[in-house]
């Protein structure tokens, strides 16, 4: 038998790489993580998750104390915004937590190989000038962002996710090509600090892929916020000039074109699977006609000793699902039983306030079957109401005949952090019934869950 340098070589330190690195190495595994960049964590870290929620919290305190919710609260204040130290602590937040994972690599032992990984035959890659072996190799490179095709992102006026964060003044007007989650998150960061935004999505509803009751209410939710739509139309070409874009966009079913000006476009029409330069075909791996890599329900590729998770493979793009593939993949290297549930991934939106789903949309549910629908909002929440928080609502969709929850929406402050109740008790096959008579404490966010839930059979108590 061959001698390999590793056990367990992964290509890719983003939220599924770095996990499974750890993973494996903490099932005794000898370990090597390869990434290029200057500091670990992919994406999600560096440009992504991490310093997105640092602008998004920030924007938040100043518009609440620019716009009137501090004053309401008896706190009279005249805020001014200091960018530089708004982007400062966003840069301290990365730092933080990338050179934590450093240190955690060094806590298991796992060695990090700087350079990007290449292929060049089974169980071999090229990282730089060294060329590594390892008895299994888990691909775990990521996404990038979509290019829009005939715009070119020049990272000053035409932005990506990664300018957008970067942005050095506020600007007068910002067009976000794209209403799904990354386009709300950013697009919503720079309305607050001051800019007028336009949101250009080319179906007819912002949030893909959500709960079409869901993508109304906080279609409706923005706008009251001051994010200007413009749906069912598409961008035909982007001109820049002397700082400045001019946007020709036209409805999606065709009609009249017409221009809109801007200092800012944010180009963000979803992620592509990052395989290039991978050197697949020297594996003989293919890619399929989205650019993913194919796996089984264990993350084994075709080829032996080859495995795949994250962004690259099928599913929602989504750092947690990834961790959690990364944990499931290590596991079944190291001959253990390593599984995802892939129907209960939380989806989170972390805009003011947030929007959060897990398992079927009530569309979905209805396609499959009989279902009773449980609906509480957040106006009648004791909690949110002190807070000053009425906007939104909690739902809950369960199968007909057997209570079994089948998905839950909700929009509230916090529902990024209540989705996870759902997600547990759908992981536990609850039933509506379940979460309706599960003691909640008082006051808080989480009760209109159990009142969605109470909802089901018709017995909310504070509706």
């Amino acid at each position: 038998m061959a001698d390999f340098d590793f056990d367990v070589l992964v290509i890719g330190s983003g939220p599924g790489g770095y996990v499974a690195a750890i993973r494996a190495a903490q099932l005794g595994l000898k370990t090597a993580c390869a990434e290029g960049r200057e500091t670990l964590g992919g994406t999600c870290l560096n440009v992504g998750c991490i310093p997105s929620k640092a602008m998004l919290h920030a924007s938040e305190y100043f518009d609440a104390a620019a716009n009137g919710a501090f004053a309401k609260l008896g706190i009279k204040v005249k805020p001014e915004l200091d960018l530089d130290a708004m982007h400062g602590q966003r840069k301290d937040a990365v730092k933080g937590l990338t050179g934590g994972i450093e240190f955690l690599f060094k806590k298991n032992k796992v060695e990090w190989v700087k350079g990007y990984a290449t292929f060049t035959g089974p169980n071999t890659v090229k990282v730089g000038d060294r060329t590594v072996t390892a008895k299994n190799i888990i691909i775990a490179t990521g996404s990038s962002v979509t290019p829009l095709p005939g715009v070119e992102i020049d990272q000053k006026v035409v932005v990506d996710s990664t300018g957008a964060l970067e942005l050095p003044k506020v600007p007068e007007h910002m067009v976000v090509i794209g209403g799904g989650v990354i386009g709300l998150e950013l697009g919503s960061v720079w309305r607050r600090l001051g800019a007028k935004v336009t949101c250009v999505e080319f179906l007819d509803q912002i949030l893909p892929g959500f709960d079409g009751e869901v993508r109304k209410e906080a279609n409706k939710i923005m706008k009251k916020q001051g994010i200007e739509f413009k749906l069912g139309t598409k961008v035909t070409g982007v001109a820049t000039k002397g700082g400045k874009a001019t946007l020709t966009v036209e409805p999606a079913k065709g009609g009249a074109s017409e221009t809109i000006d801007a200092d800012c476009v944010l180009v963000s029409i979803g992620r592509k699977p990052n395989t290039d330069g991978l050197g697949l075909d020297a594996i003989g791996l293919q890619v399929n006609n989205r650019g993913q890599i194919e796996t089984d329900h264990d993350f084994r590729t075709k080829v032996p000793g080859v495995w795949a998770i994250g962004d690259v493979i099928p599913g929602p793009m989504l750092a947690h699902k990834a961790e959690d593939e990364g944990i499931a993949v290590a596991e079944n290297i190291a001959g253990l039983t390593g599984i995802v549930n892939h129907d209960v991934i939380p989806s989170v939106v972390y805009t003011m306030p947030e929007i959060a789903g897990v398992g079927l949309t009530e569309e979905q549910a209805k396609e499959k079957g009989e279902v009773k629908v449980g609906k509480f909002p957040m106006l009648a929440n004791s909690r949110a109401k002190t807070n000053h928080e009425p906007d939104g609502f909690v739902k809950v969709i369960a199968d007909a005949k057997s209570d079994r929850v089948l998905g839950v929406w909700c929009i509230a402050s916090v529902a990024g952090t209540m989705i996870a109740q759902a997600a547990q008790a759908m992981e536990f096959g609850a039933t509506s019934e379940d979460i309706a008579y599960t003691c909640h404490a008082h006051p808080t966010h989480s009760e209109a869950l159990k009142e969605a839930a109470m909802a089901v059979t018709g017995k909310p108590i504070h509706i």
